[in-house]
């Protein structure tokens, strides 16, 4: 883990994590009510399953998108971040 690389993100991908973190919270958030509305009847065990499944997914992309925002923000000191970044 010591030869980790930084590399700050283009602004375009930067943009595109930003507005696809909002639909991950949103596929989360259908996922839990889902999973809550099923009753534990037989019936309704495979698509509380699959509910779950949805919920892993999504609350894995989330998690995935976060980290990779919080990782672009730790770049400060990178000069690509310098170069990428707007000086105003």
């Amino acid at each position: 883990m010591a030869l980790v690389k930084r590399v700050a993100l283009a602004p375009r991908a930067l943009r595109q994590l930003r507005r696809v973190r909002s639909v991950y919270l949103a596929g989360v958030l259908l996922s839990v009510l889902g999973l809550l509305s099923y009753d534990n009847s037989a019936a309704g065990e495979r698509q509380a399953v699959i509910a779950g499944v949805f919920l892993l997914v999504f609350a894995a992309l989330l998690t995935l998108t976060a980290v990779q925002l919080w990782r672009h923000g730790r770049t400060k000191h990178c000069s690509t971040a310098k170069r990428l970044t707007r000086i105003v």
